[in-house]
C-alpha cells in the first residue's frame, strides 16, 4: 500500500484491514456502550493488503540439505497463496488482531488463519461456483 510516498508492506500470512466501524446502536435502536462494542469476539473489514503467504522450502536440491541452508545456487522463494484478496470484506476474530496507524489512518494487521469468512464481489471469474 502507497501512501505519501511512503509503502507499507504486508509481510508473511497477514493481511492489512480497514476495520468497519463497531454498531454503537442496535437493530431496535439502543445505543451501547463501547465497552460493550469492544467485548465482541469478531469484527469485519475490507481487506487493504495482503502479504504474499508463508514461504515454502526448496526441496528440489540435495537431499542431504536442510531447507531453510542458503545454497551457493539462486534459489527463488516460492510461497503458499493467500486465499484473502484486496477488496475483499473479511470476518475475523478480534483478539488476533493487531492496531496499526499508517498515516493518520488506522489498519488492523490480522494474520490469515483468525480470518472466519471472506465475501468478495461474484463478478471475478476466476472463482469456481458452487451453486
Amino acid at each position: 500500500m502507497l501512501r505519501n510516498n511512503k509503502q507499507l508492506l504486508v509481510v508473511g500470512d497477514r493481511v492489512l484491514i480497514q476495520p468497519e466501524d463497531g454498531d454503537e446502536r442496535t437493530k431496535v435502536g439502543l445505543y451501547l456502550p463501547p465497552t460493550a462494542v469492544d467485548n465482541q469476539a469478531v469484527q469485519g473489514g475490507r481487506i487493504v493488503a495482503t502479504g504474499p503467504g508463508l514461504p515454502m522450502p526448496d526441496l528440489s536440491g540435495d537431499a542431504s540439505d536442510e531447507p531453510w541452508r542458503i545454497g551457493s545456487g539462486s534459489r527463488e522463494t516460492r510461497y503458499v497463496p493467500m486465499q484473502a484478496r484486496a477488496g475483499d470484506f473479511a470476518l475475523f476474530f478480534r483478539k488476533a488482531a493487531v492496531e496499526i496507524t499508517f498515516e493518520a489512518e488506522r489498519y488492523l494487521v490480522v494474520p490469515q488463519a483468525a480470518i472466519l469468512a471472506l465475501v468478495r464481489d461474484t463478478d471475478a471469474d476466476d472463482e469456481p461456483r458452487f451453486d
